[in-house]
């Protein structure tokens, strides 16, 4: 991977990731359609640390508040019913599902699953249910009405954004969203569940740089950088869109984006 290669990757990785359209598609797509190797799960997963470092740092009083309460509250039964103590738990028990499936289908994810066709069918067909999220959920719910339930259900939610072309935040979103979540609460946890997910999966795939000819260290830093600093930008400004604005230009760009890459496959500029 060249240098160019990995300013461009940072920048459509810190773009992509907390938008819900799917950062690994846009990487695999953009990609093979400019010449260059697919960048390999490890790529992915490590400049994802950079992102979700953005999170930690925009949202830095809010996990020191909920780590803390968290870990009083094992010794203090008086925190247990606090919000803050309950998310610590929620989040916890909504990392399992992907974990679990992660390693269960690592070898899957990192090979089958990384199929144009799929991308592109889990990109409409996953646009078309963030869609319908947002169109019939009743968008009231706060994040101080979170249990373990809906814990449960969020962190399945997520899991499906193994599969590339799902989107992490996207899924998660959506599942917050049928269940009578706001937009900004259903924004703001998708974020906050992913930091112990993401974390883990990027520092576990660093042991795997050195043996994958695919990624080298010097690049792959630099690209986590910039998707740190993009990603950052990107958090921000998806918090006040959601604020007042629907995910309807997200649902019109992901079947836009799946559609013309069924027709790139077809006519032959992609391979699957």
């Amino acid at each position: 991977m060249s240098w160019f290669e990995a300013v461009f990757l940072g920048v459509v990785q810190g773009l992509t990731e907390f938008l819900p359209i799917s950062s690994s598609a846009h990487i695999l797509v953009l990609s093979q359609l400019l010449g260059w190797q697919d960048p390999g799960a490890a790529f992915t997963a490590v400049t994802q640390i950079g992102t979700e470092l953005a999170v930690i740092v925009f949202f830095w009083r809010d996990i020191v508040r909920i780590v803390r309460t968290w870990a009083r509250s094992l010794v203090n039964r008086d925190l247990r019913s606090n919000i803050d103590a309950r998310m610590g738990w929620y989040i916890i028990i909504g990392t399992l599902p992907i974990a679990i499936l992660g390693l269960a289908f690592s070898s899957q994810i990192e090979t089958a699953a990384r199929n144009l066709w799929l991308v592109a069918f889990t990109l409409i067909f996953f646009g078309l249910i963030l869609g319908c999220a947002d169109r019939i959920g009743s968008k009231i719910r706060t994040l101080s009405a979170l249990n373990g339930r809906d814990g449960v259900l969020l962190g399945f939610g997520q899991a499906l954004a193994l599969i590339p072309g799902v989107s992490r935040s996207g899924a998660t979103i959506s599942v917050g969203l049928f269940l009578g979540y706001t937009r900004e609460a259903a924004a703001r946890y998708a974020f906050l569940l992913a930091v112990p997910a993401v974390l883990a999966s990027g520092l576990y795939e660093t042991t795997k740089i050195g043996s994958d000819s695919s990624v080298t260290w010097g690049p792959t830093i630099l690209a986590t950088v910039i998707a740190f600093f993009v990603g950052l930008a990107v958090i921000a400004w998806l918090l006040r869109w959601v604020s007042t604005r629907s995910y309807t230009p997200f649902v019109i760009y992901r079947i836009a984006a799946g559609a013309l890459i069924i027709v790139l496959l077809t006519t032959g500029k992609l391979t699957a």
